[in-house]
């Protein structure tokens, strides 16, 4: 019987080339992890972003990453997201400060914030629907893309219209550096990323400048919870830190939604079953005047088909961790000072969680058949453990206001001759950005 995991043999799998090893298949093949796991099962080594890596896929691996965190690994990102994010974001926050900072931040996401958010959101969510009504054909992610920003810019910056601002453009050059080779060079993405970090922390500053010295008693937006809030210490967040933290709050809220909600588009797009069904429930709750929260959460068929969507297009793809203590896993030396990724997409298409996983089927989740509890890291869409993502009920939140109102009152087809096929960096989206026409629906829901 072996007695140290270091006594074991390491995961199959191929490093690939030097230095780089199979960073450019895992940035161009979206088939890289499917491939490997057929040929070496559901752990193998890999070289990837210069760092040897293993991949650990399933529920299992997941609980084992998730409950061991600061023991046998800590949160990290690829070297290109760790500069760009910033090193007092809370994504790459370790230990007792991530623990305080993600108190603190978790204020801007608490039941009373979230309800507050309501009426911006609806103002937005109809601004963009009368736009898109009037504009009839268009590609919908880069409507999405702006309507989310807006969404974000305002209600954690009060910065209304931010979609239209020099600030957006910043924003858009940056995220593109996220997940990139970190070559700091004037021409290279992430040179552009790293210059544009620069100009937005310089837009933030003003931003933040403005808002110390006008502040208000009753906080309006995200920034102003963030400037009144304290750390167990009683001390408040420094410029840096409100920077850094505000701007991974921008990215939460604006990237992985943006795609959550296209995919949405394609995929009811394609199943206007489930589309009917949407809208017999809003029907059914005769909605009049506003939303509220309470009326929210009875949309339970509309949550189904938000959780079907995610598990079949997480708009993450899985995520990272550093080994920090050499451990054992399914018979494999798992070692100290390499990286570890779980699978989001691949745990989700576990055939014996979620039968015919290919198959577009939000009844999985219905009261009936709970196929998101049936196994403890299953359903991971948001991450798990003591970094699942904090604004996921933000994200629940403004996705049910658009379908909400969008079911209730306009309708949408996709385009013929179009490319579908996902890419998937940074987030999922379709190729051709899902080209759609957009009309008011003939015999709409009235409200006041």
């Amino acid at each position: 019987m072996t007695s140290s995991p270091n006594e074991l043999p390491l995961p199959p799998g191929k490093f690939g080339l030097p230095i780089i090893g199979e960073t450019i298949e895992f940035f161009t093949d979206r088939n890289f992890q499917k491939k490997r796991l057929e040929q070496y099962g559901d752990v193998f080594k890999t070289n990837i972003f210069n760092s040897p890596t293993v991949v650990m896929v399933g529920a299992e691996a997941n609980e084992v990453l998730f409950r061991n965190e600061n023991k046998y690994v800590k949160a990290t990102w690829p070297k290109s997201t760790r500069i760009l994010l910033g090193s007092d974001s809370l994504a790459t926050q370790e230990g007792g400060i991530h623990s305080s900072r993600r108190r603190i931040i978790f204020q801007a996401f608490q039941p009373r914030a979230l309800e507050s958010y309501i009426p911006t959101i609806e103002k937005i969510t109809q601004r963009y629907l009368d736009k898109w009504e009037e504009k009839k054909e268009f590609p919908w992610y880069d409507e999405l893309r702006k309507y989310t920003f807006d969404v974000a810019s305002t209600l954690f910056i009060g910065k209304d219209g931010g979609a239209e601002t020099p600030l957006a453009n910043l924003f858009e050059e940056w995220v593109k550096g996220l997940f990139s080779i970190p070559l700091n060079l004037p021409w290279t993405t992430f040179g552009k990323a790293m210059k544009c970090r620069k100009q937005l922390l310089k837009e933030l500053e003003i931003i933040i400048g403005d808002r110390l010295a006008n502040q208000n008693s009753e906080p309006t937006d995200a920034l102003d919870l963030l400037i009144q809030a304290k750390d167990d210490d009683g001390k408040s967040l420094s410029i840096d830190e409100l920077k850094d933290q505000i701007l991974l709050l921008l990215f939460a809220g604006h990237e992985t939604l943006t795609s959550s909600l296209v995919s949405f588009g394609l995929l009811v797009g394609q199943h206007r079953d489930v589309f009917e069904k949407i809208r017999a429930e809003q029907e059914t709750l005769g909605i009049n005047g506003e939303l509220d929260m309470a009326t929210l959460q009875k949309m339970t068929y509309l949550d189904q088909v938000f959780k079907e969507v995610l598990r079949v297009v997480p708009p993450v793809g899985g995520g990272f961790r550093e080994i920090i203590q050499t451990f054992e896993y399914k018979g494999y030396q798992i070692p100290k000072g390499w990286s570890v990724q779980y699978q989001i997409v691949q745990t989700h298409n576990d055939e014996t969680l979620y039968p015919e996983h290919k198959l577009f089927d939000p009844d999985r989740f219905s009261p009936e058949r709970m196929a998101d509890k049936q196994k403890k890291f299953g359903f991971i869409p948001f991450g798990g453990g003591m970094r699942e993502c904090i604004g996921k009920e933000f994200a629940r939140l403004e996705a049910k206001i658009l379908v909400s109102m969008l079911a209730r009152n306009y309708d949408w087809e996709l385009l013929p001759d179009q490319d579908l096929s996902m890419q998937v960096i940074p987030t999922p989206l379709p190729k051709d950005g899902l080209k759609i026409k957009f009309s008011r629906r003939k015999s709409p829901v009235t409200t006041n």
